[in-house]
């Protein structure tokens, strides 16, 4: 048998590990930054609500910090269940991607390791890219939408570039 019989072979196999793999990844991705937008909005998990979250923002030389707050809690929140459940994919992974550049910025200089460095984030960002690129697989919300049933690349890569760019915005507005 050729390598890539056995290959094929394998993967005839296992017709939804491709699927299931993401499926993994996107609620372990959606639901961790869903609890991080929760601790930002409400205060729930240990998180400081707005004000706290506010104060974070001010400190960290955001403008409107009370208003970014709002913005990154939702953004959190609303991409981390849209990622949890496969909707509207390409936009909740820009928009965790985007938010996971900024929190990456602002630990920036902390090195690389956990607690101060940027490892988690960054590993979450890279996960965010990932699903975003790849798509969300065949057991998510996407494929009962029309124009999302099957992933493209292109929209992907046009919502990488949206999440990196609003990010750069966003970056360049703090002090």
């Amino acid at each position: 048998m050729s390598r890539s019989a056995a290959t094929a072979g394998a993967q005839a196999a296992s017709p939804h590990a491709h699927d299931t793999g993401l499926l993994v990844l996107r609620l372990a991705l959606g639901l961790t930054m869903a609890a991080h937008g929760a601790q930002k909005l409400f205060g729930w998990f240990g998180g400081g609500g707005l004000h706290g979250t506010g104060q974070f923002f001010a400190a960290s030389g955001y403008p409107s910090p009370h208003a970014f707050a709002a913005v990154a809690g939702l953004t959190e929140t609303l991409g981390g269940l849209g990622m949890a459940l496969g909707l509207l994919t390409p936009l909740a992974g820009a928009g965790l991607l985007g938010t996971l550049v900024n929190a990456i910025a602002v630990k920036w200089g902390g090195g690389f390791f956990a607690p101060a460095g940027v490892e988690y984030e960054l590993f979450l960002a890279l996960a965010a890219l990932a699903v975003t690129l790849t798509g969300p697989g065949a057991f998510a919300a996407d494929r009962l939408l029309p124009g999302l049933r099957a992933h493209r690349f292109s929209y992907g890569i046009a919502a990488a570039v949206l999440g990196l760019v609003v990010a750069g915005v966003t970056l360049m507005l703090r002090d």
